[in-house]
């Protein structure tokens, strides 16, 4: 299993696709697909059946995984898209922004 750049809760820029150049919160990570939902980005319409959830039914809007590798994450200081270096400090992998040299909470 790869080691990915991508994590919960990082902010990202979408590369390619329908909604490139917009940013979102990354929601969950699909590490054996190697995909991420990101936060109002990659929107799809999903018919549902009524619930006890949605008892009404109908068609409801929800974010469809992106593929890793058309996510940049973004630079904590200059707020670009920035490529990711792994540090090792002791025993501790730290993440950090090839851009700026900063790093990556």
């Amino acid at each position: 299993m790869a080691k990915l750049h991508i994590r919960k809760n990082d902010t990202v820029i979408v590369l390619a696709g329908e909604d490139k150049g917009k940013t979102g919160k990354v929601l969950k990570v699909l590490v054996e697909k190697q995909r991420a939902l990101v936060e109002g980005l990659n929107m799809v319409s999903k018919s549902t059946k009524p619930s006890a959830k949605n008892p009404q039914g109908g068609i409801v809007k929800q974010e469809a995984p992106i593929h890793i590798s058309n996510l940049s994450l973004i630079d904590p200081k200059s707020g670009k898209a920035t490529r990711v270096s792994f540090k090792k400090d002791g025993k501790n992998v730290i993440r950090v922004a090839k851009k700026s040299g900063e790093e990556i909470k």
